[in-house]
């Protein structure tokens, strides 16, 4: 597979089935999960099954989920990529940082780059995000790279904040 998409300071390289127990270490990490996952810690078979449904996504589609790899530590730090949720018609922007990566401008150069990708090679007319209300620092990201929030709805009972872009 040869999506891999770099910025100034990473590498995101798309998650492989060799990369399950790092992705499943993310996911759990404490500072991920409290967001990302409703709190609730995902089991090992329940984020292979993520890992096997983003291999089959780049294959068909050219999307789906990529780590965050420093290229001067060479160390992944959280994922980036198109996730499908709530029945949307195309996928959303999705990312996370380990608690050490954030505050650093990461998660807006890895979003910037899957906005570029979105525009650019899969020739997207928009792009949405959503994260929960409480979650300013995830808001903050999508305000920086330009999104804007369009709706708040609640879904399954957590309060949420979606964000739009369009294509220029």
């Amino acid at each position: 597979m040869t999506l891999i998409l770099e910025t100034q300071r990473l590498l995101l390289k798309p998650i492989l089935k060799s990369g399950l127990n790092t992705l499943h270490a993310i996911l759990i990490d404490s500072y991920v999960r409290k967001y990302l996952c409703d709190d609730k810690i995902f089991p090992l078979q329940q984020v292979e099954e993520m890992v096997i449904q983003s291999q089959n996504s780049f294959e068909e589609k050219k999307l789906g989920l990529w780590f965050i790899e420093t290229k001067n530590e060479q160390e992944i730090i959280g994922f980036v990529g198109l996730w499908d949720f709530f029945d949307e018609e195309q996928p959303q922007l999705i990312y996370a940082l380990l608690p050490e990566a954030t505050k650093k401008g990461y998660a807006t150069e890895a979003a910037t780059k899957i906005l570029d990708y979105c525009f650019n090679k899969l020739n997207y007319q928009y792009l949405l995000a959503s994260c929960d209300r409480p979650n300013l620092e995830s808001q903050k990201v999508t305000e920086r790279i330009g999104m804007r929030k369009v709706d708040e709805k609640i879904v399954n009972g957590n309060p949420l904040v979606f964000f739009r872009i369009e294509r220029l």
